[in-house]
């Protein structure tokens, strides 16, 4: 049991290098050598592991999707009110700032996935994960009156999860305006009128 512990304790440290190596070198220029250096390992320890370095690199990239669907997910589930749990929405699927290393991902995954279809699947499967998490809110807070909404719900969940994905770009390419709590104002200008509710940037 120990043994076994090790080894997925060894795999888990293997998907956090293979992330930063993608993140410093492109999901093109990532090679066997910059995962083990991150690794601070041989590269024969890292293909003990993982013989094929490309279902590593897959496993980095799920390792980021986790972030911006599973865990919000989670943070929002004890919370009853569907203008906070909105407002809570908005916040977590935007970068901490410009080096946030999970957006990077999701940016190198999203310039890979005209190129390769595995990489399409997963960021084509997160992006409806996100519209049906959005769509889940909406719902409900039109259901009990909190929310009355534009169009349908469809639509709006696919507006904001597109929002989320322009705005976080900007901010990790560092536009002088854009920032975190900027880009939550300004998805939340869109929410607000497509909802009809005030949706308090405090919560």
């Amino acid at each position: 049991m120990a043994t076994r512990k090790s080894r997925e304790a060894r795999r888990v440290d293997l998907i956090e290098a293979a992330r930063r190596a993608i993140v410093r070198h492109g999901i093109d220029g990532v090679q066997l050598a910059h995962v083990a250096e991150e690794a601070g390992l041989t590269s024969g320890a890292v293909l003990y592991h993982y013989p094929n370095i490309g279902d590593l690199l897959i496993e980095a990239h799920h390792a980021g999707v986790e972030r911006f669907y599973e865990q919000r997910m989670r943070q929002i589930a004890a919370i009853k009110d569907p203008a906070e749990k909105l407002v809570k929405t908005i916040r977590s699927g935007l970068p901490t700032g410009p080096l946030d290393p999970d957006v990077r991902l999701l940016n190198e995954l999203g310039g890979a996935a005209g190129r390769d279809r595995v990489y399409g699947v997963l960021l084509t499967t997160l992006y409806d994960r996100q519209v049906s998490m959005y769509q889940s809110i909406l719902d409900t807070g039109s259901a009990l009156e909190v929310f009355t909404l534009s169009s349908d719900s469809l639509t709006i969940s696919r507006n904001l999860v597109a929002l989320e994905d322009a705005y976080g770009y900007r901010i990790t390419a560092r536009h002088p305006v854009i920032g975190p709590e900027e880009a939550v104002e300004l998805i939340l200008s869109y929410a607000r009128a497509a909802t009809s509710c005030a949706l308090d940037a405090v919560h």
